[in-house]
């Protein structure tokens, strides 16, 4: 079911701002010009939306945690992993990391 979620974030932003669906770290992951700003992990949503933002979101998001593709205890700190519960803020988060991410790449 968090699958589907997913899809439509992803369906929803490549329809009105050309993102792409790709792979990142074997893991499906949406982007834009090139560059990844989610990824579906672990039936969760993951965003880059820069350390600050992270570390603001994690105690909105109970449960959040910054992600660990690799699962080594090795998180990254620009990412953030939200459980499937709050899927109904999944479109805002993704719309909010491509953003970041498009203003990074400048």
């Amino acid at each position: 079911m968090s699958e589907q979620f997913y899809n439509e974030v992803g369906g929803q932003l490549s329809g009105q701002f050309g993102a792409t669906i790709g792979q990142m770290f074997g893991k499906s992951c949406l982007k834009i010009g090139g560059k990844a700003f989610a990824a579906f992990f672990k039936e969760e949503m993951v965003f880059k939306l820069g350390r600050d933002e992270v570390n603001l979101l994690l105690s909105k998001y109970p449960g959040s945690t910054n992600w660990d593709p690799s699962e080594k205890g090795r998180p990254m700190k620009d990412w953030l992993q939200i459980p499937v519960e709050f899927n109904d803020d999944w479109g805002v988060l993704a719309k909010q990391a491509l953003d970041y991410v498009e203003e990074i790449s400048k």
